[in-house]
């Protein structure tokens, strides 16, 4: 299953044209690509490679412009298999970047992906994410995840739901991370889900330099986490889910309750608890789902134990991004509670073959319409941000989806470009 990463600017949905004359197929023996492949690829194996332009923008980074070439590695059944894309940007923030991703099956039950990314100012990116959705009979799936990255365009505006722009800050936060979870199958459509979060974080100059740096408008007393934090998270969660797959879902539901306490004698920042309910619907309409309604409702609250102390600022419930309100910049909005609904009709206009690849081709209408609060009977209606826009989507089925999304919020517009689904 390939994955979306901001590091990764995979533009399916602009130039068509050009991709019309810049590709190739060729046919590679299997020797030669022993990481990327398996018996399933057959031999030689097939191999699509995309040249494409770099264009991204988002309220945080600003525009970044460069160029790629995707290699789309096919099996027997003319399906992608395994991607690689090497990429080199330039964005006036961070300078040169060069960066590899990376998606590989192992098997048809076990998947790799990866993402190499160095910046020659601040940002670097090397993380790794693990699946296995083979084990006892395909009742247990185990995932992983591990990362060391640096964000130099990181925002702060301080807290609450009418935190103003005139507040921006700017920082680079220095992040190791992994993520492990393993879930189970309980039977009719029921998983139990058990994982482990650490986090350990630390907060320096950032790169936008027109931005005042975070610590010189907020203290350490005001805002904690400034002097960094480490979490060390447990969770559990219950699933209930009929979508018919989830990469690239067409009909279905998903409910998920979560419950993930931090634990300062595990060595975290102090004690306290995540909350989270996420709801989705997918409704097609058409014989041929051409038409497809999608909708999200999320509510994630942030308890603390105040014998340790305020929860460090990344902690707490956040809005703000690809994601979750796409008219604004990443981490725009923070507080002890958060409550968000996303409006999609993800519309196909046609399919087209382009290198022997079948893409969908589509464009989605959205709203989104979220707040932040000190917590949930203390909403007032007048804090919800409304944000409509629009996306353009292509779609390589099984698992790859370029998008392009365009949100506006009371800030300007907002535009993210990168791989998968926002939800």
């Amino acid at each position: 299953m390939l994955m979306n990463y901001q590091c990764f600017r995979l533009i399916f949905c602009v130039l068509p044209l050009c991709l019309l004359f810049a590709g190739c197929t060729s046919f590679v023996p299997r020797t030669q690509l022993p990481l990327v492949t398996s018996e399933s690829c057959g031999d030689p194996v097939k191999v699509v490679s995309v040249p494409l332009p770099v264009i991204a923008s988002s309220p945080n980074e600003g525009i970044t412009a460069g160029a790629l070439t995707a290699f789309l590695i096919h099996d027997k059944n003319n399906e992608v298999y395994s991607l690689l894309a090497p990429q080199i940007n330039q964005n006036k923030n961070f300078g040169v970047t060069g960066s590899l991703y990376g998606a590989v099956n192992l098997s048809k039950e076990r998947s790799l992906e990866f993402n190499l990314a160095q910046s020659q100012r601040a940002n670097f990116d090397y993380e790794a994410r693990f699946r296995d959705t083979g084990l006892q009979n395909g009742n247990l799936e185990l995932n992983g995840f591990i990362g060391w990255f640096a964000d130099g365009s990181s925002r702060f505006y301080g807290f609450n739901a009418r935190t103003p722009i005139a507040q921006e800050t700017n920082y680079t936060n220095r992040e190791f991370v992994y993520n492990l979870s393993a879930t189970w199958f309980l039977g009719r459509r029921y998983y139990v889900e058990l994982g482990h979060r650490f986090r350990n974080v630390s907060i320096h100059g950032g790169a936008v330099k027109k931005v005042p740096f975070i610590k010189d408008r907020f203290t350490a007393g005001e805002v904690n986490g400034l002097d960094g934090f480490t979490t060390h998270a447990p969770r559990i969660s219950l699933i209930y889910s009929t979508l018919d797959t989830r990469p690239l879902a067409t009909v279905g539901g998903y409910g998920r309750i979560t419950f993930e306490p931090t634990v300062k004698a595990l060595g975290g920042a102090g004690d306290y608890r995540h909350y989270e309910i996420e709801v989705k619907g997918y409704i097609p309409k058409g014989e041929d789902k051409r038409f497809v309604s999608v909708f999200r409702v999320m509510y994630n609250q942030t308890l603390g134990d105040t014998d340790s102390g305020k929860v460090p600022f990344l902690e707490q419930s956040i809005l703000g991004g690809e994601t979750t309100l796409r008219g604004y910049g990443r981490n725009r909005f923070i507080d002890n509670s958060f409550l968000l609904l996303n409006l999609e009709e993800r519309i196909r206009l046609f399919r087209w073959e382009i290198f022997n690849v079948v893409a969908d081709w589509e464009v989605a209408p959205f709203v989104d319409l979220g707040v932040v609060m000190e917590r949930f009977d203390k909403v007032a209606s007048n804090n919800f941000e409304f944000n409509p826009g629009i996306g353009f989507r292509a779609t390589v089925r099984p698992n790859i989806v370029g998008r392009v999304d365009l949100g506006v919020g009371r800030d300007g517009p907002a535009i993210y470009v990168g791989l998968g689904y926002p939800f």
